[in-house]
């Protein structure tokens, strides 16, 4: 019996990635769901978690985008450097999968900025010229509904910009894959990250841009 729980545990663990990575499904909670009633004709309470599902995702993306996933993780990164020192002035710190390496179709770089003054922020952007929106997100925090402001910038890769006051640079939240603490990556740490795990590619842009 527990094998057969084991079993399908995988089936649905496979489905939910599949379903995110070819359909677009953003959030764990309802490809899992959706890949539940797929593989049984029900629900079921005995779901795969978050952490499941993103290395399987993970894996599927690799699998599937075969070296170019190195070449798209390696400019998604490059990018992010890029964004992070013309914003410098904000203390940008990545997190999300291009920090972790688990990118897939669709993916874009979070980027989050601290600033008392949005209007600030948006002033420094327009100087760059850079287009973005500028939206109103809400999300839950400690058990109640707290709007925050995001700005999505238009560059080769999707950055969405979540901007917090200055005094919370050290406070982290909790991931939504594994519930442990956000690693959130300063510009040198992103940097650092380039030259150990891109060296060949690093050096070959390096290279093209003497």
């Amino acid at each position: 019996m527990r094998k057969k729980r084991n079993n399908l545990r995988v089936l649905i663990t496979r489905e939910a990635a599949r379903l995110m990575y070819e359909d677009g499904i953003d959030q764990y909670l309802d490809a899992k769901r959706k890949a539940a009633k797929r593989i049984l004709g029900r629900s079921t309470k005995d779901l795969p978690s978050n952490g499941e599902i993103s290395e399987q995702l993970h894996q599927l993306a690799k699998f599937q985008q075969g070296d170019q996933h190195e070449e798209t993780l390696f400019n998604m990164r490059l990018l992010a450097m890029d964004t992070m020192e013309q914003l410098n002035e904000f203390n940008p710190r990545l997190i999300g999968s291009v920090s972790t390496g688990r990118v897939r179709k669709g993916s874009d770089i979070d980027l989050h900025m601290f600033t008392d003054s949005i209007e600030l922020i948006q002033h420094t952007i327009e100087e760059i010229g850079w287009n973005y929106e500028v939206k109103q997100v809400f999300i839950e925090k400690n058990g109640r509904p707290m709007e925050f402001n995001h700005i999505y910038l238009d560059l080769e890769f999707p950055v969405e910009l979540s901007i917090y006051p200055v005094n919370e640079i050290r406070v982290r939240g909790r991931s939504s894959t594994d519930g442990k603490a956000i690693e959130r990556l300063s510009v040198v740490k992103v940097r650092e990250l380039v030259l150990s795990e891109h060296a060949e590619l690093w050096q070959s842009y390096i290279n093209s841009n003497r």
